[in-house]
Parts: C-alpha cells; sequence; structure tokens
C-alpha cells in the first residue's frame, strides 16, 4: 500500500476527489462570465465551500469568494491560496459537451480549472484541519482579466491583511502536463497600455499637399517607436513596445482627419517603467510637430511586474519534490512579458506564483491561451490540487 508524506494527499482519496474537480471544472467551463460579472460563478463557488466543515465563508466583494480556515494543530503562519475565476470575450470553438452555454464568452485561459483546484484544496484541507498549523485563506478571485483587476479590489477590502505568506498557480497549455515551473525572482512583467490619437488635415487623396496626412504620420510613430526598445533601452534589461492596433479612414481615396494607435508596453525594471511614456511622447510630439499636426497619448498603468520571493520559491521546489516526486518533472522558468494582477498580493506579503503544465500534443490539447479552442488536460488539475494542499500545510508551519 502506497502511504502518503505528511503533505501529501491520501492516494485512497486520490481518484474521488479528482472526479468531483474535474466535474466542478467543467461546470465552471459550460457557465463562463466575464471580468466584474461573475456572479453565478461566486454563487457557485461559495454554495460548493459552504457544504464543506470548518470554513467561514464571505465576499470581500460583490463577485469574489473568501473562506478561511484555522488550523488546530497549532499556532503557526497565516497562508493565502488564490484562483481566478473570469473567462474571456471569445467565442468557444471546441465542440466537447462541457463547451460554453454562453454565447461569446469563453473560459480560454484556465481560469475554470484554476477555481476548481482551489475548491478541491479547500474541500482536503477543511475536511483535515488537525493536519494544518495557523490559518489557510482560499481567496476566489474576480477580474484578472480586465485592468484595473479584482486582485487589487481585494486586497482593498482586507483578504492580505495578516497574511504571511501567498501562493497562485496557473495552468498552462504551452508546457507540457506532468511538468512543474518554478522560478525566483522576476516571472512576469508589468502590463501597460496607451492609445493615441494624431489629429491631422483631412483631403482628397489626390491632392495629398493639401493636407495634413495622419497615416504617414502615424507610420513614422511606429516606426520611431521601434527605436525606444532598440536604442534607448539597455539591451539587457528586457522590454517590450508593441503597436497592436491602428484604425484610420473610411475610403482608398480619402485622407482621413486622424488616426487612432494602441498598444501594449511591458517591463520589469520599475525606473525603465517609468521613463516609457516620457520617451514615447517626445517622439510623438517631435514628429507631430514637424508635420503640423497635434495628438493626445493616454498612457495607463497596468499590473506591476511580478517577483517571485526566493524563500518562498525554495520552500516550494521541496514541497513538489516530496508531493508530487516521479510524476512530474520540475524546471526552473525564464522570465515572460505577459502580465498578472496576482503581483497586487506580492506588495502585502512574499509569496511565488507557479506554473502547472496543462498541454498534451497526443490528445490536441496545444492551442494557447485566450485561443477559441483553448483547453487543459484535466489531469493537471491533480497537481494543482496537491500543490494547494501541500503548500499550505507546509507554510503555515512556524518559522523555525
Amino acid at each position: 500500500m502506497i502511504r502518503a508524506t505528511p503533505d501529501q494527499i491520501n492516494p485512497d482519496e486520490r481518484t474521488e476527489l479528482r472526479e468531483q474537480v474535474i466535474a466542478w471544472r467543467r461546470w465552471l467551463h459550460q457557465h463562463p462570465e466575464l471580468s466584474f460579472q461573475e456572479h453565478e460563478t461566486a454563487n457557485f463557488v461559495e454554495a460548493r465551500l459552504r457544504e464543506m466543515p470548518s470554513l467561514a465563508v464571505t465576499r470581500p466583494t460583490a463577485t469574489s469568494v473568501l473562506a478561511v480556515l484555522r488550523g488546530e494543530a497549532g499556532p503557526g503562519r497565516t497562508v493565502l491560496l488564490r484562483a481566478d475565476m473570469d473567462a474571456l470575450p471569445i467565442q468557444e470553438e471546441n465542440t466537447f459537451e462541457f463547451a460554453s452555454r454562453n454565447p461569446g464568452v469563453m473560459h480560454a485561459c484556465g481560469h475554470d480549472g484554476h477555481t476548481a483546484m482551489l475548491l478541491g484544496a479547500a474541500q482536503v484541507l477543511s475536511g483535515d484541519p488537525g493536519r494544518l498549523c495557523g490559518e489557510v485563506r482560499f481567496i476566489f478571485q474576480h477580474a484578472e482579466e480586465l485592468f484595473p483587476g479584482g486582485a487589487q479590489q481585494v486586497v482593498d477590502a482586507g483578504v492580505m491583511d495578516g497574511v504571511d505568506v501567498v501562493v497562485g498557480t496557473h495552468l498552462m497549455s504551452p508546457i507540457p502536463t506532468g511538468m512543474i515551473v518554478l522560478r525566483e525572482g522576476p516571472l512576469l512583467a508589468a502590463s501597460d497600455r496607451f492609445d493615441i490619437t494624431l489629429q491631422g488635415k483631412g483631403g482628397h487623396g489626390a491632392s495629398p499637399h493639401e493636407t495634413v496626412d495622419p497615416v504617414v504620420i502615424a507610420a513614422q510613430v511606429i516606426l520611431a517607436f521601434q527605436t525606444v526598445i532598440s536604442r534607448q533601452r539597455d539591451p539587457l534589461e528586457p522590454g517590450v513596445l508593441t503597436v497592436a492596433q491602428i484604425h484610420g479612414g473610411t475610403a482608398g481615396n480619402v485622407i482621413p482627419d486622424t488616426v487612432t494607435l494602441g498598444g501594449t508596453v511591458r517591463t520589469f525594471d520599475p525606473q525603465l517603467r517609468e521613463q516609457m511614456p516620457q520617451r514615447m511622447e517626445k517622439l510623438v510630439r517631435g514628429i507631430t510637430e514637424g508635420y503640423g499636426a497635434t495628438y493626445t497619448l493616454n498612457y495607463q498603468r497596468g499590473y506591476r511586474a511580478l517577483h517571485n520571493d526566493p524563500g518562498t520559491t525554495a520552500i516550494l521546489r521541496e514541497v513538489v519534490r516530496e508531493t508530487l516526486g516521479s510524476r512530474v518533472t520540475l524546471h526552473e522558468g525564464k522570465p515572460n512579458m505577459g502580465g498578472e494582477d496576482f503581483s497586487a498580493y506580492l506588495t502585502k506579503a512574499p509569496g511565488t506564483f507557479i506554473l502547472i503544465g496543462a498541454g498534451n500534443v497526443e490528445q490536441g490539447i496545444t492551442a494557447p491561451h485566450h485561443h477559441p479552442r483553448f483547453t487543459v488536460d484535466e489531469r493537471a488539475l491533480d497537481h494543482g490540487v496537491e500543490l494547494y494542499v501541500a503548500a499550505a500545510r507546509r507554510l503555515a508551519q512556524p518559522l523555525a
């Protein structure tokens, strides 16, 4: 008979738990809701938590849910475990029976899996509080996908008050199932966005000399922006400036009055992040003045860069090895220019964000995140549940 270590889930419980977590994930996948609109999702989560013993359940915001479990094994630290719940405005193209029932809305980033995994962990931990020190808080967070995000809102609501350490996870389809990625230090970038309106003077395409052509100006701005990254930034410091939208004009022979641009800026270094809007505006100002045009630049700060705490990450490496053992391989991650509002929690306490492989080439589970055919290998849900449980039991223990 296989015996569990102190931080593991008993193998006899694993099969039944797996079926329950998969069922929860599939219900959530069928009923996706957009950011700040997760009313049915939050009600579902709250109902499941109230069926579990020993949990104090509250609603920090209208569409988030918090459950608190006090351990019975003695004093210890307070650990926060986080899952996000919102979906995306995408029309699902998957044809499996649990595909989205809400037209134009889809769980295309794995948040249904995150929520189901944390529910599974809450069920295991609340069923055996005698194996737990300290306190564990389970935050089911709304609105990760849409700035200003739900994380800062629940932090402002006091969810992090008194928390000693925080852990989050993310299922990743580009990473194969059975691989766990951990990294200390910078993992995900600050994610800012910008919108620019270039105001010229329109006219007939046959008489460009009578116009101030904002299309040509837009082309100059886009090209100039490439030098912000290639020539105004330390090449050893990561940075991205992407113009992803350009709108202007209504006909092939009419020069428009205005062109609008939109895009994103990704950085890790706070100083570089602070400098980016000034550098961009200096270029836009010079180009528009040179052509006799005007502009408006709206630069919006997004989520902070996410930096994993070295000490917490080291402990979680041990947890992965001891809990999942030969069932997974542990890899050191690289910085990724994606963004995550989990960084808001890290302003209040040290913590770590774990990437869990959920792709499977043989099963055709290869679509990237935010794709209409995105899905996850449900075997990865086991890994997430067990990591949450083991992390809570280990991190809640008093520091030596």
